[in-house]
């Protein structure tokens, strides 16, 4: 596997302000049918990159909606909110945007199952994709190890459950919107600082996803945190990440501890 990027100098017509503010990078990866096959993803600096300073890292995983190849889908909402100026100055961090392929998925499960499924032995390639991604910004820039956050809506909703079990202490805190995981693994997890959302309402992903990771873990001994909000359907992730006290804000309270 190797790594190169591309800084996006000079902005083509149409390009909006977000996908300026947005780093465009490659990474090639080999696994299965795939022969050093490019990936593109987005790179968020904070605005001042002070030196001999580390800074929080934010890994997003996009829904199903914005899969393909544009490199430009998954900048919709959380990466789109924390571009905005003010989020900028208060949170100032690296936020990593991979995408994934069309007909592909961080999870190979389906969405609209009530029960899980086991933890596969090993994650999918889109989701070795993305480590391999993670590994190479972690070693590349400033980056507060540490202070590391995973979140995700719905496809990545599943994504953030499937990565946190794999790695559990890679993480400073997971926020998982509208997903679900494999709750017979939730022991792996106690100690991992976690904040769920999910709408009662959702016709796409059944909350009781959310419900039965939430209390296997707490079963196990854990102590997550989450938000189930009325009579909302499969878009909990607007709420969970603009409220003022939603996740962002507590995703930056939190530090891994050692």
């Amino acid at each position: 596997m190797s790594c190169s990027s591309i800084l996006l100098l000079l902005i083509a017509p149409g390009v909006t302000p977000v996908e300026q503010m947005y780093e465009t990078h490659t990474y090639h990866y080999s696994g299965g049918a795939l022969q050093e096959d490019p990936f593109r993803y987005r790179l968020l600096k904070p605005a001042r990159v002070e030196a001999g300073r580390a800074y929080p890292l934010v890994v997003f995983l996009h829904g199903a909606g914005e899969r393909g190849d544009d490199n430009v889908s998954q900048l919709k909402y959380l990466p789109t909110w924390m571009a905005e100026p003010e989020r900028r100055d208060r949170f100032p961090c690296f936020l990593l945007a991979p995408q994934c392929r069309a007909n592909d998925q961080w999870v190979r499960v389906p969405w609209g199952e009530s029960q899980s499924r086991p933890l596969a032995r090993e994650p999918s390639d889109a989701m070795k994709v993305v480590l391999g991604i993670l590994d190479h910004v972690i070693s590349t820039y400033p980056v507060d190890e540490n202070r590391v956050y995973l979140t995700g809506l719905s496809m990545g909703g599943y994504g953030c459950w499937d990565l946190a079990l794999r790695q559990p202490m890679r993480f400073a805190a997971v926020a998982p919107i509208c997903g679900g995981g494999d709750e017979s693994q939730a022991a792996r997890l106690i100690a991992v600082p976690i904040l769920a959302y999910h709408g009662d309402a959702d016709q796409a992903v059944p909350v009781v996803r959310t419900r039965r990771m939430i209390e296997a873990i707490r079963q196990a001994g854990g102590q997550p945190l989450y938000r189930e909000l009325p009579g909302v359907g499969h878009d909990s992730w607007t709420a969970a990440y603009t409220n003022a006290d939603g996740v962002v804000p507590w995703m930056f309270q939190q530090l891994r501890k050692p």
